[in-house]
Protein backbone atom coordinates (compact mmCIF):
# COMPACT_ATOMS: atom_id res chain seq x y z
CA UNK A 1 0.00 0.00 0.00
CA UNK A 2 2.82 2.43 0.88
CA UNK A 3 6.36 2.36 -0.48
CA UNK A 4 8.88 5.04 0.44
CA UNK A 5 12.21 4.77 -1.36
CA UNK A 6 15.40 6.75 -0.69
CA UNK A 7 13.43 9.70 0.64
CA UNK A 8 15.28 12.85 1.70
CA UNK A 9 13.98 16.24 2.78
CA UNK A 10 16.14 19.28 3.54
CA UNK A 11 15.40 22.61 5.17
CA UNK A 12 17.43 25.79 5.02
CA UNK A 13 19.18 26.61 8.29
CA UNK A 14 21.48 29.41 9.46
CA UNK A 15 24.52 27.21 8.86
CA UNK A 16 23.35 25.49 5.68
CA UNK A 17 20.90 22.71 4.86
CA UNK A 18 19.35 20.68 7.64
CA UNK A 19 18.62 17.07 6.76
CA UNK A 20 15.19 16.40 8.27
CA UNK A 21 15.15 12.91 6.76
CA UNK A 22 17.90 11.36 4.68
CA UNK A 23 17.73 8.33 2.38
CA UNK A 24 14.84 6.75 4.27
CA UNK A 25 13.06 3.64 2.99
CA UNK A 26 9.87 2.30 4.59
CA UNK A 27 7.17 -0.02 3.27
CA UNK A 28 3.74 -0.79 4.68
CA UNK A 29 1.87 -3.71 3.19
CA UNK A 30 -1.83 -4.46 3.07
CA UNK A 31 -2.97 -5.52 6.54
CA UNK A 32 0.18 -4.19 8.20
CA UNK A 33 0.61 -1.81 11.15
CA UNK A 34 4.08 -0.24 11.20
CA UNK A 35 5.42 2.14 13.84
CA UNK A 36 8.24 4.61 13.28
CA UNK A 37 9.91 5.27 16.61
CA UNK A 38 12.29 8.04 17.53
CA UNK A 39 12.84 11.05 19.79
CA UNK A 40 11.39 14.50 19.14
CA UNK A 41 13.12 16.28 16.27
CA UNK A 42 14.35 13.10 14.55
CA UNK A 43 12.28 13.67 11.38
CA UNK A 44 9.21 11.53 12.13
CA UNK A 45 6.61 14.14 11.25
CA UNK A 46 8.45 15.19 8.08
CA UNK A 47 8.49 11.55 7.01
CA UNK A 48 4.77 11.17 7.71
CA UNK A 49 3.80 14.33 5.82
CA UNK A 50 5.86 13.23 2.83
CA UNK A 51 4.31 9.75 3.02
CA UNK A 52 0.83 11.25 2.84
CA UNK A 53 1.35 13.51 -0.16
CA UNK A 54 1.48 16.70 1.93
CA UNK A 55 5.19 17.52 1.67
CA UNK A 56 7.16 16.92 -1.51
CA UNK A 57 10.53 15.25 -0.88
CA UNK A 58 13.72 16.69 -2.28
CA UNK A 59 14.89 13.24 -3.27
CA UNK A 60 13.33 9.79 -3.49
CA UNK A 61 9.83 8.58 -4.24
CA UNK A 62 6.56 7.89 -2.45
CA UNK A 63 4.11 5.37 -3.89
CA UNK A 64 0.62 5.00 -2.43
CA UNK A 65 -1.20 2.03 -3.86
CA UNK A 66 1.34 2.08 -6.69
CA UNK A 67 0.84 5.76 -7.55
CA UNK A 68 3.16 8.72 -7.00
CA UNK A 69 1.14 11.66 -5.64
CA UNK A 70 3.92 14.12 -6.42
CA UNK A 71 3.62 13.73 -10.18
CA UNK A 72 -0.05 14.73 -9.97
CA UNK A 73 -1.45 18.25 -10.26
CA UNK A 74 -2.32 19.86 -6.89
CA UNK A 75 -6.06 19.30 -7.44
CA UNK A 76 -5.57 15.68 -8.49
CA UNK A 77 -3.26 15.07 -5.54
CA UNK A 78 -5.84 16.48 -3.12
CA UNK A 79 -8.53 14.17 -4.50
CA UNK A 80 -6.13 11.24 -4.39
CA UNK A 81 -5.32 11.93 -0.73
CA UNK A 82 -9.00 12.20 0.11
CA UNK A 83 -9.73 8.80 -1.42
CA UNK A 84 -6.63 6.89 -0.30
CA UNK A 85 -5.23 8.37 2.92
CA UNK A 86 -6.66 9.11 6.36
CA UNK A 87 -4.69 11.31 8.77
CA UNK A 88 -4.78 11.17 12.57
CA UNK A 89 -2.84 13.83 14.49
CA UNK A 90 -1.95 14.41 18.12
CA UNK A 91 -3.69 17.81 18.07
CA UNK A 92 -6.85 16.40 16.37
CA UNK A 93 -7.31 19.50 14.12
CA UNK A 94 -11.07 19.46 14.43
CA UNK A 95 -12.82 22.54 13.06
CA UNK A 96 -13.89 24.36 16.25
CA UNK A 97 -17.19 25.77 15.01
CA UNK A 98 -18.44 22.52 13.43
CA UNK A 99 -20.30 19.81 15.32
CA UNK A 100 -18.99 16.28 15.69
CA UNK A 101 -21.18 15.15 12.81
CA UNK A 102 -20.04 18.03 10.60
CA UNK A 103 -16.36 17.43 11.41
CA UNK A 104 -16.68 13.78 10.49
CA UNK A 105 -18.38 14.71 7.22
CA UNK A 106 -15.73 17.31 6.30
CA UNK A 107 -13.80 14.91 3.97
CA UNK A 108 -16.94 14.47 1.87
CA UNK A 109 -16.53 18.07 0.69
CA UNK A 110 -13.60 16.92 -1.46
CA UNK A 111 -15.30 13.66 -2.40
CA UNK A 112 -19.10 14.03 -2.46
CA UNK A 113 -20.76 10.73 -1.67
CA UNK A 114 -24.50 10.15 -1.22
CA UNK A 115 -23.68 7.53 1.41
CA UNK A 116 -21.47 9.81 3.51
CA UNK A 117 -24.17 10.84 5.98
CA UNK A 118 -25.20 7.29 6.78
CA UNK A 119 -21.55 6.25 7.11
CA UNK A 120 -20.94 9.14 9.50
CA UNK A 121 -23.81 7.89 11.66
CA UNK A 122 -22.35 4.38 11.62
CA UNK A 123 -18.93 5.68 12.63
CA UNK A 124 -20.35 7.76 15.48
CA UNK A 125 -22.06 4.63 16.74
CA UNK A 126 -18.86 2.61 16.35
CA UNK A 127 -16.81 5.14 18.35
CA UNK A 128 -19.53 5.72 20.94
CA UNK A 129 -19.97 9.44 20.19
CA UNK A 130 -23.53 9.43 18.81
CA UNK A 131 -24.79 11.33 21.85
CA UNK A 132 -22.22 14.02 21.07
CA UNK A 133 -23.19 14.37 17.40
CA UNK A 134 -24.41 17.96 17.74
CA UNK A 135 -21.70 19.15 20.11
CA UNK A 136 -18.71 21.26 19.03
CA UNK A 137 -15.14 20.19 19.92
CA UNK A 138 -14.84 22.48 22.96
CA UNK A 139 -17.72 20.57 24.55
CA UNK A 140 -15.99 17.19 24.18
CA UNK A 141 -13.54 15.31 26.33
CA UNK A 142 -10.06 14.70 24.95
CA UNK A 143 -10.92 11.09 24.18
CA UNK A 144 -14.12 12.10 22.40
CA UNK A 145 -12.19 14.57 20.25
CA UNK A 146 -9.71 11.89 19.24
CA UNK A 147 -12.48 9.41 18.43
CA UNK A 148 -14.14 12.09 16.29
CA UNK A 149 -10.83 12.55 14.48
CA UNK A 150 -10.59 8.79 13.91
CA UNK A 151 -14.08 8.68 12.42
CA UNK A 152 -13.24 11.59 10.14
CA UNK A 153 -10.04 9.85 9.02
CA UNK A 154 -11.88 6.82 7.65
CA UNK A 155 -15.09 8.43 6.37
CA UNK A 156 -14.07 7.86 2.73
CA UNK A 157 -13.11 4.22 3.38
CA UNK A 158 -9.43 4.98 3.00
CA UNK A 159 -7.11 1.99 3.03
CA UNK A 160 -4.09 3.81 4.47
CA UNK A 161 -3.99 5.57 7.84
CA UNK A 162 -1.12 7.85 8.82
CA UNK A 163 -0.92 8.76 12.50
CA UNK A 164 1.36 11.38 14.07
CA UNK A 165 1.79 10.80 17.83
CA UNK A 166 -1.94 9.94 18.03
CA UNK A 167 -1.84 9.03 21.73
CA UNK A 168 0.35 11.89 22.94
CA UNK A 169 -2.54 13.80 24.53
CA UNK A 170 -4.52 10.80 25.77
CA UNK A 171 -4.72 8.91 29.03
CA UNK A 172 -3.89 5.21 29.01
CA UNK A 173 -7.47 4.02 28.51
CA UNK A 174 -8.16 6.30 25.55
CA UNK A 175 -4.72 5.62 24.09
CA UNK A 176 -5.39 1.89 24.17
CA UNK A 177 -8.74 2.46 22.43
CA UNK A 178 -7.00 4.27 19.57
CA UNK A 179 -4.19 1.74 19.26
CA UNK A 180 -6.56 -1.23 19.33
CA UNK A 181 -8.54 0.43 16.55
CA UNK A 182 -5.37 0.71 14.44
CA UNK A 183 -4.64 -2.98 15.05
CA UNK A 184 -8.21 -3.91 14.07
CA UNK A 185 -8.03 -1.68 11.00
CA UNK A 186 -4.88 -3.51 9.89
CA UNK A 187 -6.47 -6.84 10.77
CA UNK A 188 -9.28 -6.08 8.32
CA UNK A 189 -6.77 -5.45 5.51
CA UNK A 190 -5.98 -1.76 5.97
CA UNK A 191 -2.51 -0.29 6.36
CA UNK A 192 -1.27 1.91 9.21
CA UNK A 193 1.92 3.95 9.54
CA UNK A 194 2.24 5.56 12.97
CA UNK A 195 5.08 7.77 14.19
CA UNK A 196 5.61 7.85 17.93
CA UNK A 197 8.23 8.22 20.63
CA UNK A 198 6.28 5.82 22.85
CA UNK A 199 7.49 2.26 23.37
CA UNK A 200 4.08 1.20 24.72
CA UNK A 201 2.30 2.59 21.64
CA UNK A 202 4.67 0.90 19.22
CA UNK A 203 4.08 -2.43 20.98
CA UNK A 204 0.68 -2.59 19.25
CA UNK A 205 2.33 -2.53 15.80
CA UNK A 206 3.43 -5.56 13.81
CA UNK A 207 6.92 -4.10 13.53
CA UNK A 208 8.85 -0.95 14.33
CA UNK A 209 11.35 1.13 12.38
CA UNK A 210 13.71 3.34 14.37
CA UNK A 211 14.57 6.83 13.18
CA UNK A 212 17.50 8.79 14.58
CA UNK A 213 18.55 12.21 13.27
CA UNK A 214 16.64 11.64 10.07
CA UNK A 215 18.08 8.21 9.30
CA UNK A 216 16.90 4.67 9.81
CA UNK A 217 19.01 3.00 12.50
CA UNK A 218 19.75 -0.73 12.86
CA UNK A 219 17.17 -1.14 15.64
CA UNK A 220 14.38 -2.68 13.57
CA UNK A 221 11.91 -5.18 14.98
Amino acid sequence: MLEIKNLSKYYAGPDGSIHAVEDVAVTVGDGEFVAVQGPSGCGKTTLLLAAGGLLAPDEGTVLINGKDPYVMSPDSRALFRASEVGFVFQQFYLIPYLTVRENILAPSIAMPDPGAKSRAEELMERFNITERADHIPSELSTGERQRTALARAILNNQNLLLADEPTGNLDRENADTVLKFFAEFAGSGGSVLMVTHSESASAFAHRSVHLERGKITPGIS
